[in-house]
C-alpha cells in the first residue's frame, strides 16, 4: 500500500523558496497576467535575486499595459503525469531595456533544440527584434503541492 501525501498550500509574503526555485528552473510554461489582460503562456526565468524575468517585443500589448499599470502575476504548474504542484508570483513589474536578448537566447536553449535549423532561425528572428526584459519583483508568492 502506498502512503498518501496530503496537499499543502502555503503563502510567503515575498520570497521564493529553494524548492520553488528548483521547480521554476525547469522548462515549464508560465501563465502571465498583466492588468487588463487575460493570461498568456510565456517563457520565464527564475533569477538568482528572486525575481521572475521574461522578454517581450518592446511594443507588445503586454508591455504597453505594464507601462500603464506595473502589476502582474505568473502561475507555473507541473505538467500532466506529475503530482499536482504550482507556484504563483504576484508583484510589481519593471521594464528593463537591457538584457532581453541574452535572456531570450538562454530561454530558447532551455525550451528548444537549437540544433534544429528551424528553431535556430526562430531564435535569430527574435534577436533581430527590439526586445525588453520584464522583471516581476515578488510581493506575494503562493504555492501548492500534493
Amino acid at each position: 500500500m502506498t502512503a498518501l501525501t496530503s496537499p499543502t498550500a502555503q503563502s510567503s509574503p515575498t520570497a521564493l523558496t529553494a524548492e520553488d526555485l528548483e521547480f521554476l528552473r525547469r522548462p515549464l510554461h508560465g501563465f502571465l497576467t498583466v492588468a487588463g489582460s487575460q493570461p498568456r503562456p510565456v517563457w520565464f526565468e527564475a533569477a538568482a535575486d528572486g525575481t521572475i524575468q521574461l522578454f517581450s517585443e518592446s511594443d507588445a500589448p503586454k508591455v504597453r499595459r505594464v507601462r500603464r499599470d506595473p502589476r502582474a502575476s505568473i502561475v507555473v504548474a507541473a505538467p500532466v503525469g506529475e503530482r499536482e504542484r504550482w507556484v504563483s508570483v504576484t508583484g510589481r513589474v519593471s521594464i528593463e531595456p537591457d538584457g532581453a536578448h541574452d535572456l531570450a537566447a538562454r530561454l530558447a536553449a532551455r525550451y528548444w533544440d537549437l540544433d534544429d535549423p528551424a528553431r535556430a532561425a526562430d531564435l535569430e528572428a527574435i534577436l533581430k527584434d527590439d526586445q525588453v526584459r520584464l522583471v516581476i519583483h515578488p510581493d506575494t508568492v503562493r504555492r501548492y503541492a500534493y
